[in-house]
């Protein structure tokens, strides 16, 4: 029965809820909050952008392909894709 549960996605839980989350990481207007979870016995990159905007918290969460076999690696590089994702888009990513 595992296998048919395995092959067909029952009762393994949710494969993207954060493993842990950081400390906020204030950066120019915005908040990165990196949610590595894991994947296949490894971290991958996920977080969570957020800014208020006309009194309205908005907020962007992101995954990247990357995956990493430690959370500290995987929670800097979330940090640092955030950024860069922030640089690049600034307030387009919320809309």
């Amino acid at each position: 029965m595992s296998f048919w549960k395995k092959l067909f996605g029952g009762g393994g839980g949710d494969a993207t809820a954060p493993t842990a989350q950081s400390e906020p990481i204030h950066y120019k207007d915005y908040v990165i909050t990196a949610t590595p979870f894991q994947e296949g016995g490894q971290y991958q990159t996920c977080g969570v952008i957020t800014r208020e905007v006309d009194g309205e918290i908005k907020s962007h969460r992101f995954i990247r392909a990357d995956r990493f076999p430690g959370l500290d690696d995987a929670t800097e590089t979330t940090i640092r894709k955030a950024k860069q994702v922030i640089d690049e888009q600034g307030d387009r990513i919320f809309g």
